[in-house]
């Protein structure tokens, strides 16, 4: 997808929610003006897309309004949310559990909040001619990324487990091209999520074989995407990110019961969007969004800690780092 540059915004420095104010005595009674929202900023990770329904659920619904907040959701400059975060230029970001631990190995104060998605959807996508089914039919194809270590980390320890050979697989930079035009170009398969880009296939009529990285490694089912915040706003106004979470929560909730709705809204929102698309990647992820969690945005140790050591075991990580301080669950609705 395309990252769009786009201003952000500062809150401001106002009380989060109105209070009712008695003055006088007996019928004498007077309300005071109820407070100013709160405004935040939240940027988003990649252009708005599925991933991103619950919040502007939220935002349509009012949901964040009723907790004192006004949101703006603004897409991210090249420099990613996370920056923006860390810096405090913006309080709340979309992020990915990947980018976390790296971030916090360089001493960024980010801390995530709450998944969107309980289990991670991505895999690796190829046209069914070219005959990829499991990680060992890597060899002999061309691979289309971005040229990071962790993609041909994944890809090697995931062809290893069948005593295939990552070297066997030529890599090259896909640029800005689509997995539709890059598998018509050379590239024989490409990471995506399947919520996006496998429907988008299916819409088109182009099957697609999918080798998904939790069909073969518990440890690489990692958040992604996910909400983060940084440790300052945690410490200093802890109540805006318990009632930024509320409204969050209640969007997802929504978009979890109500894919169809939530469709339209996310449409409404960003009418630029495939709206075939954007109704049935809702209808295939809403479920995803909890899937088995006791609730919406529950995050667990061992995720953190089981994808950390994946980072170690292949030398993209080379220190230990405190899980624990990375995430929490203190601030979802009880």
């Amino acid at each position: 997808m395309t990252v769009t540059k786009k201003s952000w915004t500062r809150w401001g420095a106002v009380a989060i929610a109105g209070t009712l104010l008695l003055a006088g005595c007996g019928n004498n009674e007077k309300e005071a003006s109820p407070a100013e929202p709160l405004k935040v900023t939240l940027v988003l990770d990649w252009t708005p897309n599925t991933n991103h329904t619950g919040l502007y659920v939220a935002q349509e619904q009012g949901l964040w309004a009723k907790h004192g907040l006004e949101v703006e959701i603004v897409q991210p400059p090249e420099a990613g949310a996370s920056s923006l975060v860390a810096a405090g230029k913006a309080e709340f970001g979309i992020g990915a559990q990947e980018g976390m631990i790296q971030a916090r190995s360089q001493g960024l104060p980010l801390v995530s909040i709450a998944p969107i998605i309980q289990h991670n959807t991505s895999g690796f996508a190829s046209p069914v001619d070219r005959n990829i089914k499991e990680p060992k039919d890597f060899e002999g194809k061309t691979y289309g990324g971005w040229n990071t270590p962790a993609e041909e980390a994944v890809i090697s320890s995931l062809m290893a487990l069948q005593g295939a050979d990552v070297k066997k697989v030529n890599f090259v930079n896909a640029g800005t091209a689509d997995f539709f035009s890059g598998t018509k170009n050379g590239i024989d398969f490409e990471w995506i999520f399947y919520g996006w880009d496998g429907i988008q296939a299916e819409l088109r009529n182009e099957p697609i074989n999918m080798v998904y990285l939790t069909d073969y490694s518990k440890q690489l089912d990692y958040y992604t995407p996910l909400i983060l915040t940084n440790e300052k706003l945690i410490q200093e106004k802890p109540e805006v990110v318990r009632e930024f979470l509320a409204g969050a929560s209640e969007g997802y909730q929504y978009a979890i019961d109500h894919p169809e709705e939530s469709a339209d809204i996310l449409l409404k929102a960003v009418p630029e969007l495939n709206a075939e698309l954007v109704k049935a990647s809702q209808k295939w992820l809403s479920p995803k969004y909890k899937d088995d969690a006791p609730r919406w945005g529950v995050q667990k140790l061992e995720v953190w800690s089981g994808y950390g050591d994946w980072l170690k075991q292949n030398k993209l990580l080379d220190k230990d780092l405190d899980y624990n301080a990375m995430f929490t669950n203190e601030f979802l609705p009880k």
